[in-house]
């Protein structure tokens, strides 16, 4: 992917994909199978590598590849995603979250009552 030009699309962009990770993470398993754990894996190594903007793809496949991501449980998944949303939050001097309150930044916004049967 190339470079993403413009600044406002690219953090609209930055904000609505943490919202995506952080809420998928807030709703993994707690206990995973071993095919939940390499879906994850698996989607985001991919995800790393199909991000639109082409320079946080890069920047972020580098994480990926010194942070693998953690899938032993929804607590592990949610606190690498937690650690890795600050590093880069780190690199564009923004605000670092407390990982241990990340559940009550992004609700998972579960409603066990309408589960698809």
């Amino acid at each position: 992917m190339g470079y993403m030009g413009n600044k406002i699309e690219k953090a609209e962009l930055g904000r609505a994909t943490w919202k995506f990770l952080h809420t998928m993470m807030a709703r993994y398993p707690e206990k995973p199978t071993s095919q939940e754990r390499q879906a994850l894996h698996d989607f985001m190594m991919l995800f790393s590598r199909l991000y639109p903007c082409g320079e946080c793809a890069t920047h972020f496949n580098k994480l990926l590849l010194k942070y693998p991501p953690q899938t032993s449980s929804r607590f592990a998944a949610s606190q690498w995603l937690c650690a890795m949303h600050n590093i880069v939050n780190e690199k564009l001097h923004k605000p670092i979250y407390d990982c241990k309150d990340i559940d009550s930044q992004y609700p998972c916004g579960c409603d066990n009552s309408t589960a698809i049967k």
